[in-house]
């Protein structure tokens, strides 16, 4: 009867453990928040933020100068086309940004030549970082990927 009860006590240990998966950065839950700003500038295009999940592209409505804080703005909903022009962006998300110590990245708009807004959250990890436009200012490994933004900005004018 003790072993038994030894049995069933282990059986169900075992059952009751789950594996931890890894996390999958391009989960469903991912959100990128990108886009860009400009300081000395007037218009709407000034200051572009987008939303980005599996399913939806949204835009920002305030166009609220980012700061170091997670943007707060109010999102609505584009089209599917637009979406369908994105929606590969988080593909190119560069996993690198999270062993950054420091949330800004070079200058961003010290020359006023503008500055990319980037937030990355998973449901486990949430950070943003302010990174400069001008890539002599930023480390060569982002490159890629502000290219990226660009070209997505730019079709979703």
């Amino acid at each position: 009867m003790k072993s038994f009860l030894m049995v069933l006590i282990s059986l169900l240990i075992f059952v009751s453990c789950n594996k931890e998966e890894d996390h999958d950065p391009k989960s469903n839950s991912a959100t990128l928040t990108f886009g860009q700003y400009y300081g000395f500038c007037q218009g709407e295009e000034c200051i572009e933020i987008f939303k980005l999940t599996n399913s939806e592209l949204s835009e920002d409505t305030t166009d609220q100068y980012p700061g170091q804080q997670f943007y707060n703005g109010t999102f609505i909903a584009l089209s599917q086309e637009k979406f369908d022009l994105t929606k590969d962006l988080m593909d190119h998300f560069p996993q690198e940004l999270f062993s950054e110590n420091d949330s800004i990245i070079g200058m961003p708009d010290a020359g006023d030549w503008g500055g990319y807004y980037i937030e990355y959250n998973d449901g486990i990890r949430h950070r943003s970082w302010l990174m400069d436009k001008m890539q002599s200012n930023v480390p060569t490994k982002y490159h890629s990927f502000m290219d990226q933004m660009d070209q997505k900005i730019l079709l979703l004018k």
